[in-house]
């Protein structure tokens, strides 16, 4: 199973937000390539960026600290979420050596606008569901909207999208662990693979994950746990693959 450190960019520098508030948040470091450095030296083998501005502006605003990360690091895959809502953005994405574009709100908006992407750039979409008590966020979580997620997903999975993000925005940046159950249901629903995102805290909660890896869940996305030390990746990764094939 994948593990999947998180980059979250506001202003150029490297933070964490608690539940998506950008008011509530803390600098981990000024230099967010010496960040990815540090993660890739212990041994992930894929980041996850978020532009938050980018997410709340509607338009990308740390492209170019994106592209350092992309082009120090050529050979790993690097998927990136945040602002993106239209076909320019995901192509500067993926001409800057992103290997995968997350969109969020504007698949939410505009499914069809997946559909195009999909038909376009395939093999490069993922879709990012932020969802609390079953209904997808959308607006870097500021709004609530009538969808329910399990609907929205096998709707993108037709569309040939790779993954879903699938992000329980009442546990992100909270440390109260993952929330395994509604990850499981999203991942059983629907044959794309499932990313889990939001909660990971300990190495209970990647033992737990990688318990259920078979119903399609191919990785979590870590955040908060591995910047305050919680969670060691490099012992992390481990587990994950001790456990399993994964």
């Amino acid at each position: 199973m994948l593990l999947i450190p998180a980059i979250d960019l506001k202003d150029g520098k490297c933070v964490r937000l608690r539940q998506g508030r950008m008011e509530d948040s803390t600098v981990f470091s000024d230099d967010p390539v010496a960040m990815a450095a540090r993660w890739v030296e212990a041994g992930a083998r894929r980041l996850h960026l978020v532009d938050l501005n980018g997410a709340f502006a509607g338009r990308p605003v740390n492209a170019q600290v994106i592209r350092r990360i992309a082009q120090t690091f050529p050979d790993l895959p690097i998927q990136v979420g945040g602002g993106i809502r239209d076909e320019q953005t995901v192509e500067t994405y993926l001409d800057a050596g992103v290997q995968f574009v997350i969109i969020g709100t504007k698949a939410v908006q505009e499914p069809g606008f997946i559909n195009d992407l999909c038909v376009e750039y395939a093999g490069h979409i993922i879709v990012g569901l932020d969802a609390k008590d079953g209904r997808v966020a959308v607006d870097g979580w500021s709004k609530l909207s009538k969808h329910d997620v399990i609907d929205l997903a096998r709707i993108f999975e037709r569309y040939g999208v790779e993954a879903i993000v699938y992000t329980d925005i009442s546990r992100d940046g909270m440390m109260q662990g993952v929330n395994v159950e509604a990850t499981v249901r999203l991942a059983q629903a629907i044959s794309i693979p499932v990313i889990a995102s939001g909660g990971v805290s300990t190495l209970d909660d990647v033992r737990a994950l990688r318990a259920v890896e078979g119903e399609g869940i191919m990785g979590a996305i870590i955040g908060r746990a591995l910047y305050d030390g919680a969670i060691d990746l490099a012992e992390a990764q481990r587990i994950a693959n001790i456990q399993g094939n994964g």
